[in-house]
């Protein structure tokens, strides 16, 4: 008789969104009924992330008291996982000491995503809580290149020397990890800090006590430079399947290390600015959410007014050749087809390109084989097309729908028509986004909409020539 309710009580634990809203449902209950107590020893028990959710979930007063509640060091891990506007929050209700407490708990990479985050007045605010160390330090990393290496890197890293045995190794790992935001990857440098290799604590803990970490030390390291872009970085943690990466200064001495947890982040910034440039906006470093109306609307308008302009030629083709249009009026129905058609094929082609280009899978030299795989792909989707559109104007358009005007020639008109567009369209679509890495343009500028405006215009073209050759009006 109780073995369905055992079952249930299986199936609601492999739910863990359902456990986590219950969890959530139980310290509002305890908040609510103010046993404070309590309430601190659950949170202490969670994971930070998931008492950063139950805490901006708080909508009055009562968040910065519970916050409060948290131990210094839970605090820190807390804070750094809220959003902007709950951090301001929890800085505007903290006194000075307090701010400056959890300030120093941060790890450096979180404390300099705040100050790049929040708003001056409170930048300030928490740049004169901090210690002139920790300021110093967020000042530096602060001067590095945006989107850099050195602006994404902490200096939260376990450092050995080589002539250290694994017995003094795990000695200074347990005397300085706490602090650390990874000790599961030791880097070994020399006197003047220069990265030497790096072994990793799966290895200290296979080998004997006696060991040298000379002879444990994987000496083919892979490194980024403080200067080097994030996304560039971003595609080694992928290609080594990194866990952490070193970071080198001009001279080979190790400043930093960037972290997986910090290269998710990247990659998920990378991707949403080239969503955003693909869809003829302009990247924006806020979240949608936390973005105003004319903020949107900046980042918008640009696009759009280029686009609107930049349609001009297609109404110019339009009015110059309205008098043979008019001649065969037929012929004009099929114009939003075939732009359609043309602007479908090219995004295909560039969307396919331009990730290609950001996973590392194509380089602008290989731009012939790229440009006839295309022409290859371009003729056999274009042939498809035109026989498919020739049955379809004669069958259904000229003989069910009764339309006097498609007869043989218009259809085939057409159909060529839609041949040569597909063929340019996918050659164009796939070597802009090429031209535009090979001079250092993000690839995605070159996507859907501005493809889209170009092979309108020589779609318009194609097609009236294909007409004046074949019907010769």
């Amino acid at each position: 008789m109780d073995e369905p309710g055992r079952e249930s009580v299986q199936n609601e634990a492999m739910d863990y969104e359902a456990i986590q809203e219950k969890r959530s449902d139980e310290l509002t209950a305890l908040l609510d009924h103010r046993s404070m107590r309590t309430l601190k020893q659950r949170m202490e028990e969670m994971n930070e992330f998931d008492v950063a959710e139950f805490l901006s979930g708080i909508e009055d007063n009562r968040m910065p008291m519970v916050f409060r509640l948290l131990s210094k060091e839970t605090a820190a891990d807390v804070f750094a996982n809220f959003d902007v506007p709950d951090q301001e929050r929890i800085i505007n209700s903290m006194t000075d000491s307090e701010l400056a407490g959890i300030i120093e708990e941060l790890y450096v990479d979180d404390a300099v995503d705040l100050m790049e985050e929040l708003p001056a007045n409170v930048v300030k605010r928490v740049m004169r809580t901090a210690t002139p160390q920790t300021r110093a330090l967020i000042n530096q990393y602060l001067h590095y290149p945006e989107d850099s290496a050195g602006s994404i890197m902490t200096s939260e890293f376990v450092d050995l020397k080589k002539y250290m045995s694994v017995k003094e190794s795990f000695a200074r790992i347990r005397r300085i990890g706490e602090d650390k935001e990874t000790i599961y990857i030791c880097f070994v440098i020399s006197a003047h800090r220069k990265l030497e290799g790096i072994v990793t604590v799966k290895d200290l803990l296979l080998a004997d006590d006696d060991a040298i970490v000379e002879d444990l030390m994987d000496r083919n390291v892979i490194f980024a430079t403080t200067t080097e872009d994030q996304e560039s970085v971003s595609e080694k943690f992928s290609d080594y399947d990194l866990m952490a990466l070193p970071v080198v200064d001009t001279e080979g001495r190790l400043v930093g290390i960037v972290t997986v947890d910090d290269i998710i982040d990247v990659m998920e910034q990378e991707t949403t600015e080239d969503f955003e440039l693909m869809a003829a906006m302009t990247p924006s470093d806020k979240p949608y959410s936390r973005s105003t109306i004319l903020e949107i609307w900046k980042n918008r308008i640009p696009w759009l007014m280029f686009l609107m302009l930049s349609a001009t030629f297609t109404s110019m083709i339009l009015t110059h050749f309205e008098d043979m249009l008019a001649v065969q009026a037929a012929l004009i129905a099929f114009i939003p087809t075939l732009m359609g058609t043309g602007g479908n094929s090219g995004a295909q082609a560039s969307t396919a390109v331009i990730r290609s280009l950001s996973l590392g899978d194509t380089e602008p030299k290989d731009a012939f084989s790229v440009m006839w795989k295309e022409f290859r792909v371009a003729f056999l989707c274009g042939l498809t097309l035109c026989a498919v559109n020739f049955v379809k104007m004669l069958v259904l358009d000229g003989m069910i729908m009764h339309n006097d005007g498609i007869t043989v020639s218009v259809a085939l008109t057409v159909s060529l028509a839609i041949l040569f567009i597909v063929i340019f369209a996918k050659v164009v679509g796939s070597m802009l986004p090429i031209g535009a890495e090979k001079i250092g343009v993000d690839p995605a500028v070159m996507a859907n909409p501005l493809i889209s405006t170009v092979t309108d215009t020589v779609s318009l073209l194609i097609y009236i020539y294909m007409a004046k050759l074949i019907l010769h009006i």
